[in-house]
C-alpha cells in the first residue's frame, strides 16, 4: 500500500463528457421513479441543460487548450477535440428541441411505447391512454457522450468503446418512429447488423495495427511505421480496416447501403440528429486517424481513399437525382457531402481540419433544420385527418404559397446544401476545395464541383416544388408546440451567418493543430 499511488484525474478537462453522461444518467433515474406526467418535461430540462452545460465549459476552455494542447494519457484535449465537441454540444441542442416537439393534437415523433407491436391491442391501449415514453433524450445524451470521446481517443480500446456508446443508443432510437412502425424496426435492424460489421472491421484493423506497433496508441503508430520495416503488409490491412469503420458511418460508397433505407425508417428528428451528429465525430476522428500515418503512407492510400471520395460523390449525386421521397433525396444528398469532406482530410493542408469542421458545422445546421422542417409537413386524408410526414416530393407543392416561413426556410437549408453564395454551404465547399487544389488533388476538387452543379438540380425540383407549383390538398403544415420552430430559426440564423461572416468562426478553427504526442 505505501507504494500506492492516486491516479492524476483532469476534472477540467473531461468535464464536459462528464456533463453529457451524467445527464443522460439522470434521465434514466427520473424515467425509473418520477411520477409519469412529469417525466417527459423533466428529462427534455436534463437534455437542454447538459448540452448548454458542456457548450459553456467547451466555450471556457477553449482559449487554455489552444494555448497548451496536452495528452492525458488515452484522451488528448487539442484544439481539435475541444471544437469538434462545441459543435457537438450545439447540434446536440438543436436536435433535442426538435425532437422534443409534439403538434398541437399532442403526438410527436416517437412511438408511444416503442414495445408495443406494431397494431396490436396493447398499441392501441396506449395511444388511447396517452402514454410516451420519453427514453430517446437520456439515449441522445449518451450518445452525445460517445461522440464526444471519439475524436479524442489516442487509444483503439477507447475508441471503440466510444464508437459503441455512440452507435448503440441510435440503433434503439431508429427503431422508435410513430407512425409506419414496421419502416422503423427494419431501419434499426439494418443499421444494426451493418454497423455490427464495422465494428467488425475497426476491430480487426486494431488487432493488425497492434502486432505492428506492439502499442494500443494511436500516436505511436507514427514511430512505429518509421522504425519497423519489415511487415508493411499487416499495417497497410490494419489501416484501411480502421478506416472502413469510419468511412461506414460517414456513410461513404461502397459502405453506404444502409444509409437511405434507415434515414427513411427512423423517426425524422432522429435523422437529421444521425445525419449530423454522427459526421462530425467521425470526421474528426478521421483527420486525427489518418493524420497519424498519412506522413508515412500517404503514397500507399491516397488514390484508394481518393477512389473512394470519387465513388461517394458520384453515388450521392446521381442516385439522389431519381428520388421522389424527401428523406431518401436528402439521405444521397449525405452520401454527396460525406465524398466533399472526405477532400479535405486527405488535402492534408495547413488549417485543413478547421475547414472540414466548419464543412461539418454547416452542413449539420441545414440538415437538423431540414428534418426539422420535414417533420412538421404532414400528409392528410379525404376527410382532412393529419396523417404521417408527407415524405413524397410531390405532397410538397405548393408550400411557399400557404407556409412562407416553413418553405423559406427550407430554401435556406437547400440553397446551403447546393453551395449557393451567401449560405454556409458555400463558404465550406470553397475551402475545402481550395484545400484539394493546395494539396494536389485538384482534379477531385473538379469532379466535386461538377457534382455539386449537378445535385442543385435536385435541390431546385423541391423549390420550384414549393414555390411555382398549385397547393394541393393532401398534404398540410401542422402548428406544433414551437420547438421545432425554434431549431428551425437557430439552423436557419446559423446557416445564413456561417455564410455572410464565417471569418470569425473560420478563424477560430483554423487555430486547430492535431497533437499527436
Amino acid at each position: 500500500m505505501a507504494n500506492f499511488q492516486a491516479p492524476e484525474v483532469h476534472w477540467l478537462s473531461l468535464a464536459p463528457i462528464i456533463i453529457m453522461l451524467g445527464g443522460a444518467v439522470l434521465g434514466i433515474l427520473v424515467e425509473a421513479f418520477a411520477p409519469a406526467k412529469a417525466r417527459r418535461p423533466i428529462v427534455i430540462a436534463l437534455a437542454i441543460a447538459a448540452t448548454c452545460g458542456a457548450g459553456a465549459v467547451l466555450a471556457l476552455r477553449w482559449s487554455a487548450v489552444v494555448a497548451a494542447p496536452a495528452s492525458l494519457g488515452e484522451y488528448i484535449e487539442d484544439p481539435l477535440t475541444v471544437a469538434a465537441q462545441s459543435i457537438l454540444a450545439v447540434i446536440g441542442l438543436v436536435a433535442v428541441l426538435a425532437m422534443a416537439d409534439r403538434t398541437s393534437a399532442g403526438d410527436g415523433a416517437f412511438a408511444g411505447q416503442p414495445s408495443d407491436r406494431p397494431d396490436s391491442a396493447a398499441e392501441e391501449l396506449t395511444q388511447r391512454h396517452g402514454h410516451q415514453r420519453s427514453e430517446m433524450f437520456p439515449l441522445t445524451l449518451f450518445s452525445l457522450g460517445g461522440m464526444m470521446i471519439f475524436p479524442a481517443a489516442d487509444n483503439f480500446v477507447t475508441l471503440f468503446v466510444a464508437l459503441e456508446l455512440m452507435s448503440l443508443p441510435l440503433y434503439i432510437m431508429a427503431a422508435t418512429a410513430r407512425r409506419r412502425r414496421q419502416l422503423s424496426y427494419e431501419a434499426a435492424l439494418k443499421y444494426f447488423v451493418l454497423g455490427a460489421f464495422s465494428s467488425g472491421f475497426m476491430l480487426m484493423g486494431t488487432a493488425f495495427l497492434f502486432g505492428f506497433s506492439n502499442s494500443l496508441r494511436i500516436s505511436a503508430l507514427g514511430r512505429a511505421i518509421s522504425t519497423n520495416t519489415d511487415m508493411d503488409w499487416m499495417v497497410l490491412i490494419g489501416v484501411l480496416s480502421v478506416m472502413v469503420g469510419l468511412l461506414f458511418k460517414v456513410g461513404a460508397a461502397p459502405f453506404h447501403a444502409w444509409t437511405p433505407d434507415v434515414y427513411t425508417g427512423a423517426p425524422t428528428p432522429v435523422t437529421g440528429f444521425m445525419a449530423a451528429a454522427v459526421k462530425i465525430a467521425a470526421f474528426a476522428t478521421m483527420a486525427r486517424f489518418y493524420q497519424a500515418v498519412a506522413a508515412y503512407l500517404q503514397w500507399d492510400f491516397l488514390y484508394v481513399f481518393a477512389a473512394v471520395a470519387v465513388g461517394t460523390i458520384l453515388v450521392g449525386t446521381f442516385a439522389g437525382l431519381v428520388q421522389k421521397d424527401v428523406k431518401r433525396m436528402l439521405a444521397y444528398s449525405s452520401i454527396a457531402h460525406a465524398g466533399f469532406i472526405l477532400m479535405g482530410i486527405l488535402a492534408i493542408q495547413k488549417g485543413g481540419t478547421g475547414h472540414v469542421l466548419f464543412y461539418t458545422l454547416a452542413y449539420a445546421l441545414a440538415t437538423v433544420g431540414a428534418f426539422s422542417v420535414v417533420a412538421l409537413v404532414r400528409g392528410r386524408d379525404g376527410d382532412g385527418n393529419v396523417l404521417g410526414e408527407a415524405t413524397s416530393l410531390r405532397k410538397w407543392a405548393g408550400i411557399g404559397r400557404t407556409n412562407p416561413c416553413i418553405a423559406a426556410s427550407m430554401l435556406v437549408f437547400l440553397l446551403s446544401f447546393a453551395g449557393i453564395p451567401l449560405t454556409a454551404g458555400f463558404v465550406s465547399k470553397f475551402v475545402v476545395f481550395s484545400d484539394a487544389i493546395a494539396g494536389g488533388i485538384g482534379w477531385l476538387a473538379i469532379v466535386g464541383l461538377a457534382a455539386s452543379a449537378i445535385t442543385a438540380f435536385y435541390y431546385f425540383r423541391l423549390v420550384r416544388l414549393m414555390f411555382f407549383t398549385a397547393p394541393g390538398e393532401d398534404s398540410v403544415v401542422v402548428r406544433s408546440q414551437g420547438l421545432s420552430a425554434l431549431a428551425i430559426i437557430v439552423s436557419a440564423l446559423g446557416t445564413v451567418a456561417l455564410g455572410v461572416f464565417p471569418g470569425p468562426v473560420l478563424s477560430l478553427l483554423e487555430k486547430i493543430v492535431i497533437l499527436i504526442p
